[in-house]
């Protein structure tokens, strides 16, 4: 095979796997009007151009098929239309009695008073239960078993978690941070991927930053809003668990707009009404166990545009705040 690979003209390589531009672009484009092949475009390179892609002159072979493999599985990694969950049983060991479908696109909110079990939920989903848990809850992909090996890929996650506690302790810019991440992920344009995640992320916080910025100088909402853009944009994981993001400092009707856009499936534990009233329904959570489902209504929608303009106004006040400004005029509000 590697033979067959070096014997390939560069020019109908490149067309079958454009993706290879991504990682070679500086030193494949001045090429491509030759006609050689792909082993006599590897000769030719010197040594520094090596250095240059970070490997040496051996490896490039190897590495090609490599990336070749890894986008050939890529293309057939499941797609997740639906998650199903399956009732377990509660912390008295009474059962749950539910069973409701979640389909792409859509935000189910999880409710309840602190310690009640709304984390054991998501944990659950997270690790794909399939009655292993503490809970005996199971979670179904489309309506089947997850086989063992997608639940416990590290390479493939079908899950991504936010939490409110984020901290970086990598000695790196944003820029180098996000561009680690956008090559691991062998994105063709990792460049193009990084500039879309640094808008996406300073339009979810107050206060912006700049790619060159160290990432342990971020603030906790700069840190959740970069890693809310990342998920939605770079990440393959189609589910996304959020874990109560009401204090991360963050827009959280654009982060969930946005994530919402990317057609991702969004389990979210939050005490924040206005986010409650986001999703299409809401997990009751009672003694650890699933106690009520409810759909979201007419009247609860016209409360959540009652909320928004709300929250539209705490938002005007918190950047006065932010700037210095005095507030002591009388404030009014209106529903």
């Amino acid at each position: 095979m590697k033979k067959a690979i070096e014997d390939l003209p560069l020019q109908k390589f490149i067309s079958m796997h454009p993706y290879i531009l991504g990682y070679f672009a500086p030193l494949v484009k001045q090429f491509l009007s030759k006609t050689i092949t792909l082993g006599e475009w590897i000769r030719s390179l010197t040594d520094d151009d090596f250095e240059e892609v970070g490997m040496d002159r051996g490896q490039t072979v190897n590495y090609l098929q490599f990336l070749i493999r890894y986008f050939e599985e890529r293309g057939k990694r499941t797609s997740v239309k639906t998650i199903t969950v399956i009732g377990g049983t509660n912390k008295f060991g009474e059962p749950e009695n539910v069973v409701f479908h979640v389909s792409a696109g859509e935000i189910i909110c999880i409710v309840g008073p602190t310690g009640s079990g709304k984390s054991q939920l998501l944990a659950d989903i997270e690790c794909i239960a399939d009655g292993d848990t503490p809970t005996g809850r199971k979670v179904l992909l489309n309506g089947q078993a997850a086989d063992t090996t997608l639940r416990f890929s590290t390479e493939n996650k079908l899950v991504a978690q936010i939490s409110q506690n984020m901290n970086f302790v990598i000695d790196m810019t944003v820029w180098e941070f996000l561009t680690m991440h956008a090559q691991s992920r062998m994105v063709a344009q990792p460049s193009e991927t990084v500039e879309n995640m640094m808008v996406c992320a300073n339009d979810l916080v107050g206060e912006k930053f700049s790619p060159d910025m160290p990432v342990t100088r971020l603030s906790g909402g700069q840190s959740r809003a970069l890693m809310i853009a990342d998920t939605a944009l770079l990440s393959d994981s189609p589910v996304i668990l959020i874990d109560e993001i009401e204090n991360a400092g963050v827009d959280r009707q654009k982060a969930l707009s946005l994530l919402m856009k990317e057609e991702k499936i969004v389990f979210m534990s939050t005490h924040d009404p206005l986010l409650a009233f986001l999703g299409s329904r809401r997990l009751v959570i009672q003694n650890g166990g699933i106690a009520k489902i409810i759909e979201a209504s007419a009247k609860e929608r016209d409360n959540l545009s009652r909320l928004q303009n709300m929250d539209v106004f705490m938002m005007q006040l918190r950047t006065r705040l932010r700037r210095g400004d005095s507030i002591d005029e009388k404030l009014y509000f209106s529903l």
